[in-house]
């Protein structure tokens, strides 16, 4: 992992993919769903404390009438102001009007973090990369199913999409 830059808070977002009742409560590893979710929580503070967008993402069942159960975010994770975004794919962006959202706020970085961190966030992250935002990876604010999957995303797929830090080393500037 390297430093991170000190971002500006005008123009970064953080995104938290998939951080609904039901899947932080999946086995996950290398970190429990609820160590993840600590974490997500503390950035997530960080940010509306200097006025950077919270984007929350979770996913719905297409074609499905009924969600299942805990297809919510976790009870308290949303605060006002934040943004919603309901996916119907692996990533946040297709079919959901994320980037034109982030585009209006003049958002060019994003910080990521979520489960699981080889699918809904990396499947946002390269979607991402694409379209020309700057990625900053949180690595402690993510699991996945197995330690395996989780460390080939943060040791060999993101490195190469952006910077990968611990959720301590994200500085936003001050304003």
């Amino acid at each position: 992992m390297t430093a991170a830059p000190v971002l500006d808070p005008q123009r970064t977002a953080l995104i938290l993919v998939d951080l609904m009742e039901r899947i932080v409560a999946l086995p996950l590893e290398p970190r429990k769903g609820s160590e993840v979710l600590a974490t997500a929580e503390e950035l997530a503070a960080t940010f509306r404390a200097a006025a950077a967008p919270v984007v929350l993402v979770r996913v719905e069942r297409p074609s499905t009438a009924e969600q299942p159960s805990g297809s919510g975010l976790v009870p308290g994770l949303a605060a006002e102001g934040d943004l919603e975004v309901v996916k119907r794919t692996i990533g946040a962006f297709q079919g959901t009007g994320l980037d034109e959202r982030l585009r209006e706020r003049g958002v060019t970085t994003l910080v990521f973090g979520g489960i699981a961190t080889n699918l809904g966030v990396e499947s946002t992250a390269r979607a991402a990369a694409d379209l020309g935002y700057d990625l900053v990876f949180a690595e402690d604010a993510m699991a996945a199913f197995t330690a395996a999957e989780h460390e080939a995303s943060v040791r060999l797929d993101f490195p190469r999409l952006g910077t990968v830090v611990t959720a301590a080393g994200i500085r936003l500037a001050a304003a």
